[in-house]
């Protein structure tokens, strides 16, 4: 991390010097090795040379095909067909950077900054400039491509950057089939080029923050691209399965929320191709597409029914094809199911209120057998999510149920004796969301160790309060958010240890 600098200047920087350090390196072998082969034919020297051109158009060839990914992209109220490069320019051999369309729509601004970082940043957007003086804190992430690298920017901020990873195998396997590493870092930097038109058109709650980017060298020729985003934290499975049921919900609830707006998008139907738990983050608790490089806005070509068939490890589903030639449907279902498989699975039934135990069991049929369209879906979580908040599924307990416990309101309570419950949002004792006092009690009730509980000032991101349940506590403390409900058996209990307490020490009266 130390070999990053302060700035993304010094990180190119360092990857000069250690790409000089290489050609010096490579120079003197090439100089020792004459020393003993004094004499290299000249029909050797063509042969090299023709293979080195062969290289170069093949290389070429393949920046263009990435360039045409971008082009559609960059339309405005442009809906991908699959396939379609109709209209696409090849870049010419001699400006692999120049856009040469004949679409007059096309948003040129928008592709010279991301391609050259040739126009200055809007005023809310970061750029180069922004980056001087950043402070490296940890590696997010590394895959085939990219590297992402959480820093503070000189302000204290924290973001997470995206760069080429150079030591990846994208650029390993692209340095060895056309030996040209700035080519190549171009060639990858593709990827990161299109996440930023993405990330751009896709705005989303849903989306991670594009905060802007930085394309450095001359011209941006020698691939040097950063994107800037919100720094977010990666979404950890495992503790999700041991979280509370309404944080579960709320992951699952964001991304059908997400995949709602994927299906009708401002590029159309967007399909997620990598779809896996690592693509996303949260911040402050909100779920967070961060990966949209392999997203796909482009509906899949038929021209029979059997063209239109999703395959899956255990599963197969199959669409209709349209009059005009399209599978339609096949993204948003995609979607659904690689939601369906990978989070609903695991987060949505386990631990679920009773009250909504039949709405979700309906949720996981519908979806696991692709019944329901996304809209459907979508409908189906936010009526969850309005009972869950309002506490009509609580309407079957009985409202004498607070009568048992005597209320001290101002309150709260210090020495308590806490027992584990499961899930908590404490691992220290037990904590949980509830809508009010009835549904604490009830709570409370099902606990035999439990005799006090606290509704505390705290909420949850539904606007639930969390209660603390405690079987007992040595004290009460002035708390002007918070209320102790203790079982009035166990009130009259203490009360009778208190007034035969010989040093004098009482507890507050409880008031109704």
């Amino acid at each position: 991390m130390a070999g990053m600098g302060n700035s993304l200047r010094a990180a190119a920087l360092l990857a000069f010097v250690v790409l000089s350090i290489l050609v010096s390196l490579l120079i003197s072998s090439v100089q020792q090795f004459g020393g003993t082969v004094s004499y290299v034919s000249n029909a050797t020297v063509a042969a090299d040379e023709e293979e080195f051109a062969s290289l170069r158009g093949a290389l070429i060839h393949q920046l263009s095909e990435r360039r045409k990914e971008i082009i559609p992209l960059l339309l405005p109220d442009y809906h991908v067909d699959g396939g379609d490069e109709n209209g696409l320019p090849g870049d010419s051999p001699r400006s692999l950077h120049n856009v040469q369309t004949q679409d007059s729509t096309l948003d040129y601004s928008l592709w010279n900054e991301i391609a050259h970082g040739s126009r200055k940043a809007r005023m809310d957007e970061m750029d180069c400039d922004s980056l001087v003086d950043m402070q490296a804190v940890e590696i997010l992430g590394s895959g085939y491509t990219k590297l992402v690298v959480k820093v503070n920017l000189a302000g204290g901020q924290p973001v997470a950057l995206k760069l080429v990873n150079e030591q990846g195998i994208d650029m390993g396997k692209c340095v060895e089939d056309f030996r040209d590493p700035r080519g190549c870092r171009e060639l990858v930097s593709y990827k990161l080029k299109k996440e930023i038109v993405l990330l751009q058109r896709l705005q989303h709650p849903n989306v991670i923050k594009l905060k802007g980017h930085c394309a450095e060298g001359r011209g941006g020729e020698d691939g040097r691209v950063t994107v800037i985003l919100e720094q977010g934290n990666p979404l950890q499975m495992i503790q999700l399965l041991q979280s509370p049921w309404e944080d579960r919900f709320r992951v699952c609830l964001d991304l059908v929320r997400l995949l709602h707006f994927l299906s009708d998008s401002p590029l159309g139907s967007v399909a997620l191709l990598d779809f896996q738990p690592r693509q996303f983050v949260t911040v402050s608790g909100q779920l967070k597409l961060t990966d949209l490089d392999d997203a796909s806005a482009a509906e899949t070509s038929c021209r029979t029914h059997a063209d239109c068939t999703l395959q899956f490890p255990h599963r197969n589903f199959t669409v209709l094809c349209s009059a005009r030639g399209m599978c339609e449907g096949l993204n948003e279902k995609r979607n659904i199911y690689n939601a369906y498989r990978y989070f609903f699975t695991y987060l949505l039934p386990h631990q679920a209120p009773p009250g909504f135990t039949h709405l979700v069991d309906h949720i996981m049929n519908s979806t696991g057998e692709l019944k329901a369209d996304i809209n459907q879906t979508l409908e189906a979580f936010e009526h969850i999510l309005l009972l869950y908040k309002s506490g009509l599924h609580l309407d079957n307990l009985p409202p004498s149920i607070i009568g048992d416990y005597a209320v001290m309101r101002g309150m709260g309570t210090s020495g308590s004796a806490a027992f584990r419950c499961w899930p908590s949002y404490s691992q220290q004792g037990c904590v949980l969301s509830v809508h009010g006092a009835r549904e604490a009690a009830f709570i409370c009730n099902s606990h035999s160790q439990c005799s006090s509980f606290t509704l505390t000032g705290r909420k949850t991101w539904t606007g639930r309060v969390l209660a603390s349940f405690s079987s007992g506590f040595s004290h009460l403390v002035p708390d002007g958010t918070s209320e102790v409900y203790v079982k009035k058996a166990k009130a009259l209990e203490d009360a009778t240890v208190a007034r035969e307490d010989p040093n004098g020490r009482t507890q507050p009266r409880p008031s109704r």
